[in-house]
């Protein structure tokens, strides 16, 4: 049966409704980031661009790279675009958008994120180039699907027990990134983490402004987990969201974190826009490795 024009919005040119793309115009590799201003970061490194389109937080650009042919989309801030950002980034290839039906065979993307994390561990320094392993959702969006199968529930309880989790928040889901990937990405020049994904900026990473938070001491708790000698390592906001839905879509995603703050220690990057960009360097490298 068709998929209902209310569930699968295609714009009047045939693009996908949020990230104004078409099939043709990404790669079966995708960087994604954050910020859009940070897309164009990527591709200068690029030998040449082929298509770029801008709507809204979501910035594309595909081009070749040393011979490989890459896209780099921006999602903004929060899993909630994740889920916008991947659901139609898998539309794009898994979707007959003519039939407006699944595909018999289906594509496996590989995607990997670029992003800044805050460390909550003393010994990871700022500066240092995080590989997520594992992640924590604190967010509700994988609740939203059938996925079960793909969450580490062990994890998730004891990770509940030891902060004795505000029964009010949503429940933390536990996801792993593609081993494949960080078995390619991963080096001596990386630190291997277990990040935390939060709904927030302020309240939910522990910051302290004007507005009280629930639990004050929820980042040294985090810090203090340990299961099976993994420790929580970072604080970002889209890593969960990330491996949960590439694992439910059934691509291969990895989350690379430039550590520009250290929670721990209160320190900062001097020069947070130079330890990004060799972080961005260092991925492209590997990619095409």
């Amino acid at each position: 049966m068709p998929i209902k024009e209310s569930e699968l919005i295609l714009n009047p040119d045939g693009s996908v409704y949020h990230l104004n793309l078409k099939p043709e115009h990404i790669a079966d590799t995708i960087i994604t980031v954050g910020d859009p201003d940070r897309v164009k970061s990527v591709t200068k490194h690029f030998d040449t661009i082929e298509f770029s389109t801008h709507k809204r937080e979501f910035h594309t650009q595909t081009g070749i790279y040393k011979g490989k042919r890459l896209t780099v989309i921006s999602t903004g801030i929060g899993t909630d675009n994740i889920d916008i950002v991947f659901n139609e980034l898998d539309a794009l290839v898994n979707i007959d958008f003519n039939k407006r039906e699944i595909k018999d065979t289906l594509t496996t993307l590989n995607i990997i994120r670029i992003g800044t994390s805050g460390s909550i561990q003393k010994n990871i320094p700022i500066d240092a180039f995080l590989v997520s392993e594992y992640a924590a959702g604190f967010d509700s969006l994988l609740h939203f699907y059938e996925s079960e199968h793909v969450q580490n529930t062990e994890i998730s309880e004891a990770l509940m027990q030891h902060t004795n989790w505000f029964n009010k928040k949503s429940d933390p889901y536990i996801v792993t990134c593609d081993s494949s990937l960080l078995n390619k990405i991963k080096s001596n020049k990386t630190v291997t983490g277990f990040t935390a994904t939060n709904v927030g900026f302020y309240g939910p990473q522990g910051r302290i402004l004007r507005l009280p938070i629930q639990d004050n001491h929820l980042n040294d708790t985090l810090a203090s987990f340990n299961f099976k000698g993994m420790a929580i390592t970072n604080l970002e906001m889209e890593t969960a969201g990330i491996y949960g839905i590439a694992k439910l879509l059934g691509h291969k995603a990895l989350s690379m974190n430039a550590i520009i703050a250290n929670r721990a220690t209160g320190e900062f990057s001097k020069d947070p826009k130079a330890v990004v960009n060799a972080l961005i360097e260092y991925t492209l490298n590997k990619i095409v490795e």
